[in-house]
């Protein structure tokens, strides 16, 4: 089992940032991605950024790419994760979630497809003003 637990969320204006954390602690020698996705009301959840365990390899969704960046730490027997957000837009506006993934990867590489992370957080919400 693997927890996971979400923060940085909040309210801010259109074009400041956010830094999102992930904390994953738990039977983390398991892990092979982390991910990030979000979910806007009356939508269905999308990928945001990917980063392997090990922090060499990343991919972003089109509509973040340039703006976040996804990055991976270790401190004694804990992982994090963080997606640093920047030139914030309104339609960044979403409950973001982050994930980890024990599998070895697909065909595509890094997996992007929420049914191929195992444990998810709570949630954290993230409001963009215009």
């Amino acid at each position: 089992q693997v927890q996971l637990v979400g923060s940085g969320g909040g309210l801010v204006q259109a074009g400041n940032s956010l830094r999102l954390s992930c904390a994953a602690s738990g039977r983390i020698d398991s892990v092979n991605f982390m991910a990030w996705f979000r979910q806007a009301p009356g939508k269905e959840r999308e990928f945001v950024a990917a980063i392997s365990w090990g922090g060499g390899s990343t991919y972003y969704a089109d509509s973040v790419k340039g703006r976040f960046t996804i990055s991976r730490d270790n401190v004694k027997n804990m992982g994090y994760g963080y997606l640093q957000m920047n030139s914030l837009k309104p339609e960044d506006t979403a409950v973001y979630h982050c994930a980890v993934s024990r599998i070895l990867g697909t065909r595509v590489g890094i997996p992007r497809q929420s049914n191929d992370y195992d444990y998810w957080d709570q949630g954290t919400q993230v409001t963009v003003s215009s």
